[in-house]
C-alpha cells in the first residue's frame, strides 16, 4: 500500500524543528515579504531565489530620493555614484568574510560572465608568455565551467571527486611543465543535485603544486544561495570565486568575481580594455595603451558599471540582515538543510501498491540530506510508474505547474551529471542530438533512456507546508491516481 513520511502537516513540523525561521516567525515574513508566494509554492530556487518586498521599496526610495550621475563623470551626482559602488563594493566583500587587505571583487554580469572572464584571462596570459593553457575542470559542473576548455591548450575533464583527490597525490614528478599555466575550475555544488564538493582542494593544490602555476576557480553561484562564503582565509581560499548576486538575494540580476590578490597577476594579462579600463591609448598609428593599475577591478570592469544594480545589490544585503539576522546565511543554511532533510525521507518513502517506489533520487551514496556540509537544498529525481517506467520529466513538471507548483525539469546546464546519474555516454550524447534532442526542446527519452530529471530546490523562504504541498502533489497525481486506475479494472 502506498505511504509516505512527513505526509500531513502536523508529521512534518513535528519532525521539523522550529529554529530562527521556523513556525509562526516564517508565516509572518511570508505574507509581508513574499506576497509573490500567495497560493503559489515555489521551488526553483537554485535558478533564482525570490526578493523581498523591503528590498524592492528601499530600492526604489532610493532611486526616487536621489540624483546619481555615470560615475566615469566628474559631477556631483557622479560622485555620489562612484562613491556608492565603492562602498557596495566594500559591503559586499564583507558579505563574504573577505578582508580588502587580500581580496577584490569585481562586478560582472553574472557568473557565467566572470567565468568567461576569468578563462579570457588565463588564455591572454598564455599567448603573452609562451605558456601552454592547460585547463582542468569536474564533470559535475554548469556548462559553464564545461566551456572553458574551448579556450585552452589542452583540458582534462575529471570524472569523479576519487580523481580529483588522486590528482592532488599524484608524485611531483606529474605536475604540470614549467611552460604550463593552468587552471583548475570546479563547483562548490552541484547546479543538479546539490551535492557539496570539498572546498579545501583549493588550499590542498596551493601548497601540493606551489612550484606550478595551477590555480583554482570555484563557482559558487549555487553554494552560495544557502550557505555561508567564507573567504576569511585567505591561504586556503579558492584563487578566484564566481557567484550571482540574485541566486542570493532575487534582486539584482548581478554577478562577481572575487579575486585573491595574491592570484591577480594573471588576470591582469586581459588584451582587451574598455571604456573606463586604461589611463592613456593611442590611435594615430601606434597600438599602445596604458592599463588602470590602482585596483584590478578598475582595469577589468568594461564601460559604465550597471551602477543602479549595484545600488539595489547594497538594499539587498541589508534587508537580508535584517530579515535574517546579523549571520543571514547562517540562519538560512540552518533552515533550508533541515526542510531538504525531511523532503528526500518524504520523497523515497512514496511508493506504489506492488512496493515499488515512486521516486529515484540522484546523488552520491554518501551524501548526507540535513549536513550542510555535503549536501545542499535541493534533490533530482525522476517518476516511476509501478512496473518500473519513467514518467516523463517534463510531464512531471506540466503537472505539478497545473497545481500552481514550480520545479524546475531537463538536463539543467549540468552535462556531467546527464553522464553519471542517467548513463548516457559521449556517443549517447551526440546519438541524442542526431535523433533530435535538443536542452532547449527536449525528447524526455531517447533509445529508452530519460535525457533529463526533475528538480526542486528551496531557499530561505521556503516552508515546512512547501514541503508537504509537493509530497501531496506526488501521492495523488501518481499514487492515488494508480490506485484509482487499478480499482476501475
Amino acid at each position: 500500500m502506498a505511504h509516505c513520511i512527513g505526509f500531513n502537516k502536523k508529521s512534518v513540523r513535528k519532525t521539523y524543528h522550529a529554529d530562527a525561521l521556523g513556525d509562526g516567525r516564517l508565516e509572518t515574513l511570508r505574507a509581508h515579504e513574499y506576497s509573490q508566494l500567495k497560493d503559489t509554492i515555489y521551488l526553483d530556487h537554485a535558478g533564482t531565489t525570490l526578493y523581498a518586498r523591503s528590498l524592492v521599496e528601499n530600492f526604489a526610495n532610493d532611486m526616487v530620493s536621489n540624483l546619481y550621475g555615470n560615475p566615469h563623470s566628474d559631477s556631483k551626482p557622479s560622485a555620489k555614484a562612484g562613491q556608492a559602488v565603492d562602498d557596495v563594493r566594500a559591503q559586499a566583500l564583507k558579505f563574504f568574510r573577505a578582508d580588502p587587505e587580500h581580496w577584490d571583487l569585481v562586478f560582472t554580469a553574472n557568473a557565467t560572465a566572470a567565468i568567461k572572464l576569468v578563462v579570457e584571462c588565463f588564455r591572454d596570459k598564455a599567448v603573452s608568455t609562451d605558456m601552454r593553457f592547460w585547463y582542468g575542470y569536474h564533470a559535475d559542473a554548469h556548462t559553464s565551467i564545461v566551456g572553458g576548455r574551448e579556450l585552452s591548450a589542452s583540458s582534462l575533464c575529471f570524472r569523479s571527486d576519487a580523481d580529483v583527490e588522486d590528482w592532488l597525490r599524484a608524485e611531483e614528478s606529474d605536475k604540470p611543465a614549467a611552460d604550463c599555466l593552468g587552471l583548475f575550475a570546479y563547483p562548490g555544488q552541484s547546479n543538479m543535485t546539490g551535492r557539496r564538493l570539498p572546498l579545501d582542494w583549493c588550499g590542498r593544490l596551493r601548497k601540493r603544486r606551489s612550484g606550478a602555476k595551477v590555480y583554482t576557480l570555484l563557482d559558487a553561484a549555487a553554494l552560495a544561495s544557502t550557505n555561508q562564503i567564507d573567504l576569511s582565509e585567505p591561504s586556503s581560499a579558492p584563487d578566484l570565486v564566481a557567484l550571482s548576486f540574485y541566486k542570493i538575494f532575487g534582486f539584482p540580476n548581478l554577478g562577481a568575481l572575487l579575486v585573491r590578490k595574491d592570484s591577480a597577476a594573471v588576470l591582469k594579462a586581459r588584451k582587451y580594455f574598455g571604456g573606463g579600463t586604461i589611463d592613456a591609448v593611442t590611435t594615430g598609428g601606434l597600438d599602445w595603451h596604458a592599463s588602470k593599475v590602482t585596483n584590478l577591478h578598475d582595469r577589468l570592469e568594461d564601460g559604465t558599471l550597471p551602477f543602479h544594480s549595484i545600488f539595489a545589490l547594497g538594499h539587498a544585503i541589508s534587508v537580508h540582515k535584517r530579515l535574517y539576522g546579523p549571520e543571514p546565511m547562517l540562519c538560512i543554511s540552518m533552515h533550508t538543510s533541515r526542510l531538504i532533510a525531511i523532503l528526500f525521507q518524504g520523497l523515497i518513502a512514496l511508493r506504489h501498491a506492488n512496493g515499488q517506489p515512486l521516486v529515484v533520487v540522484y546523488n552520491g551514496q554518501d551524501v548526507v540530506y540535513g549536513d550542510p556540509k555535503v549536501q545542499g537544498a535541493t534533490v533530482a529525481f525522476n517518476i516511476h510508474e509501478a512496473n518500473g517506467a519513467f514518467i516523463g520529466y517534463k510531464k512531471v513538471e506540466t503537472a505539478a505547474n497545473a497545481k500552481k507548483i514550480h520545479l524546475r525539469s531537463g538536463s539543467l546546464c549540468n552535462p556531467g551529471g546527464i553522464v553519471t546519474y542517467l548513463g548516457w555516454s559521449d556517443e549517447g550524447i551526440r546519438a541524442g542530438y542526431a535523433a533530435g534532442h535538443r536542452c532547449s526542446k527536449p525528447i524526455e527519452v531517447v533509445n529508452g533512456r530519460q535525457t533529463g530529471v526533475v528538480r526542486a530546490s528551496l531557499g530561505a523562504m521556503s516552508s515546512a507546508s512547501d514541503v508537504v504541498a509537493l509530497l501531496k502533489s506526488l501521492h495523488d497525481t501518481y499514487l492515488q491516481a494508480s490506485k484509482l486506475s487499478l480499482s476501475e479494472k
